[in-house]
């Protein structure tokens, strides 16, 4: 017989897949949830109160980070993360059911996602070119065109018609690989990660218990994760392949090794199960790792019922960043101007503050006189670096970038921190209607909680 049809005897048995289909809801006919109205008031808010602030003090050298409307806009994104040939590519194959279809993401024991993988909402299968995807405005992708053209070859999106994918886009990453340069890669892959770990809705950090290695480059990645702890989920993947004791082990050892890297109060949720199509090894944890996946599944469900939310809170956390680094930087020009006298040089007289802002209290004053979180200083190196491009005589004070009509920067960015945007929240909490199905996640009519707001 033709060698197709032998492997076909040998196909291991599929699983039911139902309580996919159930959990994440795709077989409801339901009518999307209009957010329109939100979403205008939100873009509307970005740009007269957040946006002048951002261009007039140059936030986008320092965090690289502009918010598009193509953001604004977007769907919530789940990232897959973790060291190679942990099970990424067939996790996503598993969610989406692409398993022998011509669209299925490469799987296998080598290395083989060498790509950045972007798995979107299309009317028909198709695959979209990075350099295509990063010049169309419309999508959110247009950013990541500053990482140059190595990387846009490394980026791929993948057009798929599947219910999922209208409401949350995949990205699938290159796998980590211990013992390898940055440089090897052609691009700055941390910072592409971090570009969409910073935009990530959800973030699956994937392990395989058979390998777990923590090295410098998994350690440089859960450094890059700091303040996105809420949106870590940690995947021990491929339980099956282990004797339930040793199962037992290898998730303590799994947390022994990440406890120094992820220094939170309550540590992340960690899912044990196998994410793909086949059955269960026997004498495993059948029922164990079905109720850890529909608990995935869940969490994934929560996300995309709460995106609204996480969107008002992702542009109100820029906001706040934002309005940091211009207290910042008015610091730093109002030092300036204190210490520059007629006979001296201004590239000298900025250079020692620069090189030591302490002695000038630069960040200490910001926290003394304003409502900032010490955790929430950016780091005083990369201030060398945005001074070195931008000089400081090129900004003005925050005390001058107030006009007649429109108000000062300052004031707001300060109303729409602590009035507008929490103001939006609290009117969408009013809008939902529970409804009988998600009484038992909701709990019935609760508006969902504001992590902002002090209770």
């Amino acid at each position: 017989p033709p060698p197709e049809e032998v492997e076909d005897a040998s196909e291991p048995t599929k699983r039911d897949r139902s309580h996919l289909e159930n959990t994440l809801k795709l077989n409801e006919e339901k009518p999307a949830d209009d957010v329109s109205g939100v979403l205008q008031r939100l873009r509307k808010i970005y740009h007269s109160s957040i946006k002048p602030l951002e261009h007039s003090y140059r936030y986008n050298e320092l965090r690289q980070h502009e918010i598009t409307d193509g953001e604004i806009t977007s769907k919530p994104m789940v990232l897959f993360l973790g060291p190679w040939s942990v099970g990424k590519s067939s996790m996503i194959n598993y969610l989406l059911g692409l398993d022998n279809t011509p669209y299925q993401l490469y799987t296998g024991a080598e290395p083989t996602t060498s790509e950045f993988t972007v798995i979107m909402h299309g009317p028909k299968l198709k695959t979209i070119e990075g350099i295509v995807m990063a010049a169309d405005s419309a999508r959110s992708f247009s950013p990541l065109e500053k990482f140059g053209q190595n990387f846009l070859e490394k980026l791929i999106g993948i057009e798929v018609p599947h219910k999922l994918l209208e409401r949350v886009t995949f990205v699938d990453t290159p796998g980590i690989i211990e013992n390898r340069k940055q440089q090897e890669r052609g691009y700055p892959f941390n910072d592409v990660c971090q570009w969409f770990i910073d935009r990530a809705d959800l973030i699956f950090v994937v392990f395989d218990p058979t390998k777990l290695d923590v090295g410098l480059e998994l350690e440089m990645l859960f450094r890059q994760l700091k303040g996105r702890e809420s949106q870590i989920r940690i995947i021990l993947n491929k339980a099956d392949s282990l004797a339930t004791q040793e199962l037992m082990r290898v998730y303590g050892a799994l947390f022994w090794s990440l406890a120094p890297l992820i220094n939170v109060t309550e540590p992340p949720r960690v899912y044990v199960s196998s994410f793909w199509p086949h059955d269960y090894n026997p004498d495993t944890h059948r029922d164990l790792f079905l109720k850890e996946e529909i608990s995935l599944l869940e969490d994934l469900n929560q996300v995309i019922e709460n995106r609204m939310e996480n969107k008002i809170a992702f542009i109100r956390q820029h906001a706040i960043r934002v309005r940091i680094h211009a207290l910042l930087v008015d610091r730093y020009l109002q030092t300036y101007k204190d210490k520059m006298t007629f006979f001296s040089d201004g590239e000298l007289v900025f250079r020692d503050i620069v090189e030591d802002p302490d002695r000038f209290f630069i960040f200490k004053s910001i926290l003394a006189k304003t409502n900032v979180s010490k955790f929430d200083l950016p780091n005083r190196e990369a201030y060398k670096d945005f001074f070195g491009i931008n000089p400081i005589t090129s900004f003005k004070l925050l005390s001058q970038q107030c006009s007649y009509m429109g108000g000062c920067f300052l004031e707001k960015i300060e109303k729409a921190i602590t009035r507008e945007l929490p103001d939006l929240l609290g009117s969408i909490g009013l809008g939902k209607k529970p409804n009988v199905l998600s009484c038992d996640v909701t709990g019935c009519g609760e508006t969902p909680k504001n992590r902002y707001r002090k209770p």
